[in-house]
């Protein structure tokens, strides 16, 4: 609020938020509202995960899940051993531990997906490398379908609807391959596998500074969009009153 005291129009949370509404380019844009004035682009994790987990849920419906982010360090953790006010281990050299961590960004997806809302959870490993974060979502669907399916679904978005959001790459890829990456989310074909006909492990790659960066603007020009359509349709309404 004291940002729109100062004279801000709007202000774009770059972090989850408990009272603004959370938008997620690829999943939920179209429900943005121009009279709201604080929103919120949910975190890189979600950014990672709903856009991935919207086309399984499209495609083959899921009925319960869990994520797994390896996260890459940053600047809340410690260089060096130290006290955290939140958990212990949270407090531990990020340069010299996998620290198990807890996120919203799966319960999250229940916020921009309300047909998820209470099926995903999820928890992080925060890990010593600088950038880049891969996503682990395990996942129970409705529907018997193959490995092969799902990867030729994902496929076929991340060449259609959303392309720019979702990648898709069947190479051999590690976590550097994808600094400085664009996509919210980079399905990683080779990664993942099936147990049986509907439980499947899917991986998938993000730049957590860069990519969500491009987010960010991506959802201010949404919201510019939304904010000159609107001023003109009200244009249009004031000149159509003034003839009559």
């Amino acid at each position: 609020s004291a940002h729109l005291t100062s004279g801000a129009k709007k202000v774009v949370i770059t972090a989850p938020s408990k009272d603004a509404p959370i938008y997620v380019c690829g999943v939920n844009l179209d429900k943005y509202d121009p009279s709201q004035h604080v929103v919120s682009n949910a975190s890189c994790t979600t950014n990672c995960l709903a856009p991935l987990a919207k086309v399984i849920h499209d495609n083959f419906q899921i009925l319960e899940g869990l994520m797994t982010t390896v996260h890459a360090v940053t600047g809340t953790q410690n260089t060096v051993d130290a006290s955290s006010p939140k958990q212990w281990r949270d407090g531990r050299g990020a340069c010299q531990n996998i620290i198990p961590a807890s996120t919203d960004a799966a319960k999250a997806v229940g916020i921009v997906i309300p047909e998820l809302n209470g099926k995903l959870t999820g928890m992080a490993f925060r890990v010593p490398v600088p950038n880049v974060s891969v996503v682990d979502l395990t996942v129970r669907l409705c529907c018997d379908i193959t490995y092969h399916e799902i990867t030729s679904t994902v496929k076929a978005a991340a060449d259609g609807p959303m392309k720019g959001i979702l990648g898709y790459t069947e190479e051999e890829v590690v976590s550097s391959d994808f600094i400085g990456e664009t996509c919210s989310s980079v399905f990683d074909a080779k990664a993942g596998m099936a147990l049986n006909k509907n439980f499947v492990k899917l991986i998938t790659w993000y730049d957590n500074e860069y990519g969500y960066c491009c987010r960010v603007l991506d959802l201010i020009e949404h919201m510019k969009s939304k904010e000159t359509k609107n001023s003109e349709e009200m244009l249009t309404k004031e000149k159509l009153e003034d003839l009559k």
